[in-house]
């Protein structure tokens, strides 16, 4: 075969790797290489949910700026009014294992007023570089009541996965049009460095996530031997956790009476146990929940949290565990000292079965089960809390309730 030849056949051979990868991106519904439009866009609480909000997204144009524009009240038209506020962030980039380097924008409304509506959109700051426009509202000043929808494990690889993984956050709000935010327990996708699983989470979920804060777990899948900045690029978290884990891994923020604390399972263990001790003594609200992806309560038990962790639980008195990690739904009595206690007296542990395709085969029951099953289908809860009551409930994607109890103070 002549040079000529070569040349060709390897020409013909790379034009086919190009489309394949194409085809792939339009299959998955990645965005146009082109594109300088917001994708991925989410809400995050970052400082006081009353008066702040934290917004990513990314974009393909990697040095983009990162812009924020906000007015009070809903189906705001226009930003250039005297109450509209413009807010700039940061922009930075990161590298995915398809080797296309992204732009991620982060910036943080703060002085915003309590209990208020606002219409936002975020972009480059140019006439087509914005988003559309949606909405939040910030939290009321003396909430004694509100309900957060719980969800974990949407783990996906393909866009048919996390078509699922919206369907089930849909029928959530459907079930609990009122939730105020969305904890998830962690797995949001397979790989951490496949920014079309990314894509595909956020476009289905989208109308959820432009507007109610989602607060995510860091687990076995998102932070991968020390490495969580894939995971960490697509939200914009508090840091006020231990110092020595990936920013934005361990954190806890106050939302009505209740005091919520996110840990990292991952990596940091004994670490985060000091930090978690001075957190739950610095607390003086009536209800805690915490939030973590590797239970010590779920299906199987990671010992490590069970050692480290579940000593302080029973000390400060914690109301509520959120697992996730066991693609299975678990729910246990009430614990303390390793041992069941009776009702009010210890921490209940409950794992949310997976909200996207991957589910798990039952595990074996343990003495700490209450109830334990596998019903085949992506679950999500709603947890309302009142001053002295929190309500739980768990529901199956097709709107059948499964489980539910109530703690009282």
């Amino acid at each position: 075969m002549d040079k000529m030849k070569v040349y060709l056949l390897i020409g013909a051979v790379l034009i086919i790797i190009v489309l394949a990868i194409a085809i792939k991106q339009w299959i998955q519904g990645s965005p146009s290489p082109s594109s300088i439009a917001p994708h991925s866009i989410v809400t995050n609480f970052k400082g006081n949910p009353q008066t702040s909000r934290a917004f990513t997204w990314h974009t393909k144009s990697h040095d983009a700026a990162t812009v924020l524009q906000l007015a009070p009240g809903s189906g705001v038209a226009s930003f250039d009014g005297k109450d509209a506020l413009t807010f700039y962030g940061t922009t930075s980039q990161i590298r995915a294992k398809d080797g296309v380097l992204r732009g991620v924008h982060k910036v943080e409304a703060t002085d915003l007023a309590a209990g208020t509506r606002y219409t936002y959109r975020v972009g480059n700051g140019e006439k087509d570089g914005w988003s559309q426009p949606a909405e939040f509202e910030t939290e009321a000043m003396g909430t004694k009541e509100f309900t957060f929808i719980n969800v974990t494990d949407s783990q996906g690889i393909t866009d048919d996965d996390f078509k699922l993984w919206g369907q089930t956050l849909g029928r959530a709000f459907e079930t609990f049009p009122d939730a105020k935010f969305i904890i998830h327990n962690g797995d949001l996708t397979e790989d951490p460095e496949d920014e079309s699983a990314w894509y595909s989470f956020f476009r289905h979920a989208e109308p959820w996530l432009r507007s109610s804060a989602l607060m995510p777990v860091t687990g076995n899948h998102d932070e991968i031997d020390g490495k969580a900045e894939p995971f960490l690029s697509h939200f914009n978290l508090p840091e006020n956790g231990e110092k020595s884990a990936n920013p934005g891994t361990s954190y806890s923020f106050d939302y009505g009476p209740v005091h919520f604390v996110f840990l990292n399972t991952e990596s940091k263990v004994k670490k985060q146990a000091e930090w978690l001790r001075a957190d739950l003594a610095a607390t003086n609200q009536p209800w805690i929940i915490v939030a973590l992806h590797q239970g010590p309560y779920g299906g199987k038990q990671k010992k490590s949290i069970v050692e480290h962790w579940v000593p302080l639980f029973d000390e400060f008195g914690v109301d509520l565990v959120l697992q996730g990690h066991n693609h299975e739904y678990s729910r246990s009595y009430p614990l303390k000292g390793n041992q069941i206690t009776e009702e009010g007296t210890g921490t209940v542990y409950v794992v949310t079965n997976a909200s996207g395709r991957k589910l798990n085969k039952k595990k074996d029951d343990q003495f700490y089960h209450r109830v334990h099953l596998q019903n085949g289908k992506p679950m999500f809860a709603g947890i309302r809390i009142q001053e002295n009551a929190l309500a739980y409930e768990a529901y199956d994607i097709d709107g059948e309730r499964i489980d539910g109890f109530v703690l009282r103070k």
